[in-house]
């Protein structure tokens, strides 16, 4: 359960005002001390994260947040934070210690992202003997008295994803042997493989697929092998070309990110983007968005090669932003193409939103296995395997 992936886990934030025991909640659901305790207002600053095990929902992230009332420039800061966990969060538990004291403002904006919520009334020891209203779940961080009809209410009002949840399986049937390459060149973590290729492996082991990993290198001699031809190739979307030379062009294929892009995203959306990419010119603005914090390698696809990619493209020097991380610009409208990667440790929330702003600013997007098939002069290929009109981009 500890392995499963924070972008993998439902975001459950706890949010109000300071001193009205987020922390306390947090440790008397986790039964454990996650966050520091104190009656000194603004003792928690930046979130505090809990992983663990909320059955029968699962894993799922725990979320301590600033109170809501800080004042100051820091707690301008703070609660800037809070707002940005926010629009991260699959539910937001809102804790008052006041019935008569319910913050609607923040009510307001959580309906304004569809965020669900939970309206609990926290320190209901010192409220036994008055009427509370009944749409406030009491519980007392105390006493535990109304944790577990806290967890209850927690496990019920997650959403329920209308997605699939998987990222290949469902386009595959039972017993089809699926190709996986993976290169191990210097961006590979040393001894293990990346995220996203070991989230797939597993969904296809989850639906009794056969998974066939090699390297780029032995491609060949293991297509060789094999007395057919495997139902589906999955590559690192930045050997498209090199791994499509080698394959029939009757065989399906398609790449880790671009998979994710469906699993994460709006896969419509994202290949809709690429139609911006020929309309570049020297001078215009470009985003590139990356989900995780990590040292840029001599060839990163992010900070290298994609770069590279556009502006020869363009025929010249583009101004290039870059958003690293829960970092993600509020001025959306200046850049005249976005390029998010697979989104792999952000939730489908957090890539969605990302991507639905971008959209709404008038910003086309897309993401890095998408803008490689692109470049590769194989996106209706490579789309093919996950969208019904995929033939309707460009190649």
């Amino acid at each position: 359960m500890q392995d499963t992936p924070r972008g993998n886990r439902p975001h459950i934030v706890f949010v109000g005002p300071g001193n009205v025991g987020k922390s306390s909640l947090i440790n008397a659901i986790a039964d454990q001390e996650v966050s520091l305790v104190s009656e000194i207002l603004g003792t928690t600053t930046d979130p505090v994260s809990k992983a663990m095990e909320l059955p029968p929902l699962g894993p799922v992230l725990l979320v301590d947040t600033a109170g809501l009332d800080d004042e100051g420039a820091l707690g301008e800061k703070r609660i800037k934070r809070t707002k940005e966990v926010l629009e991260k969060a699959d539910l937001a538990v809102v804790i008052t210690d006041n019935p008569k004291s319910r913050n609607q403002g923040l009510i307001k904006l959580l309906e304004e992202q569809n965020t669900p919520y939970i309206e609990v009334l926290n320190k209901g020891d010192l409220f036994v003997k008055k009427p509370l209203p009944e749409d406030l779940i009491v519980v007392s961080a105390k006493t535990k008295a109304g944790i577990e009809t806290l967890k209850d209410a927690i496990v019920h009002k997650v959403p329920k994803e209308p997605r699939t949840t998987t990222i290949v399986g469902d386009l595959l049937n039972a017993g089809d042997l699926v190709l996986l390459v993976v290169p191990l060149d210097q961006q590979a973590p040393k001894g293990r493989l990346i995220l996203p290729q070991v989230q797939t492996i597993r969904d296809l082991l989850d639906h009794n697929c056969q998974a066939l990993i090699v390297k780029d290198s032995e491609l060949a001699p293991t297509l060789n092998k094999l007395k057919e031809a495997p139902q589906l190739v999955i590559t690192d979307s930045q050997i498209f070309r090199e791994v499509a030379k080698d394959l029939s062009p009757n065989t399906p294929l398609t790449s880790f990110s671009i998979l994710f892009a469906r699993y994460k995203g709006d896969l419509q959306l994202l290949a809709k983007g690429a139609s911006v990419i020929d309309e570049l010119a020297p001078g215009d603005r470009v985003l590139i968005c990356e989900a995780c914090t990590h040292r840029p390698l001599e060839e990163d696809i992010g900070r290298v090669k994609i770069p590279a990619l556009l502006q020869e493209r363009a025929g010249g020097k583009l101004e290039l932003t870059w958003s690293v991380g829960e970092d993600f610009p509020e001025d959306l409208s200046q850049f005249k193409l976005a390029v998010h990667c697979g989104g792999c440790m952000i939730t489908r929330k957090t890539m969605l939103q990302r991507i639905y702003r971008l959209h709404n600013a008038g910003v086309p997007v897309v993401n890095y296995g998408v803008l490689l098939a692109y470049f590769s002069g194989i996106m209706p290929r490579a789309l093919e395997p996950v969208l019904k009109n995929a033939s309707h981009f460009p190649s």
